[in-house]
């Protein structure tokens, strides 16, 4: 049991150390924070249910988990080789593809809750 929460614990160090790196280091992943962040304001202001501000909080937190996987395969990439390559391109698209998806449906989510 010991060796578990041993386990835990360096795994939330490690996860918040990549959270300030990306952080510190990807425009991106800090405008995404701040898009959330006034998203979680609004969805705390307007009228919602508890179910529609739970849609529009978890949807906020994927989109920016889409971000963090987005940029580990773009460091990946970057570390293997600097030089054009089809699949290094195709990789860091799918990546970007990935937190366009997510962002899609947490603009989706804000319409259907904003007009039902």
């Amino acid at each position: 049991m010991l060796y578990f929460f041993k386990r835990l614990r360096l795994r939330i160090i490690w996860s918040w150390a990549g959270c300030r790196d990306t952080w510190r280091n990807e425009y991106s992943f800090r405008s995404w924070v701040w898009a959330n962040l006034v998203s979680a304001a609004l969805a705390f202001i307007l009228p919602l249910t508890g179910a529609e501000r739970a849609l529009i909080l978890a949807l906020g937190i994927l989109v920016m988990a889409a971000e963090l996987f987005n940029t580990a395969i773009e460091n990946a990439v970057d570390d293997i080789s600097t030089e054009e390559r089809d699949l290094a391109r195709r990789a860091k698209d799918a990546g970007s593809a990935g937190v366009a998806v997510a962002a899609t449906a947490a603009g989706v989510a804000w319409l259907a809750v904003l007009i039902w």
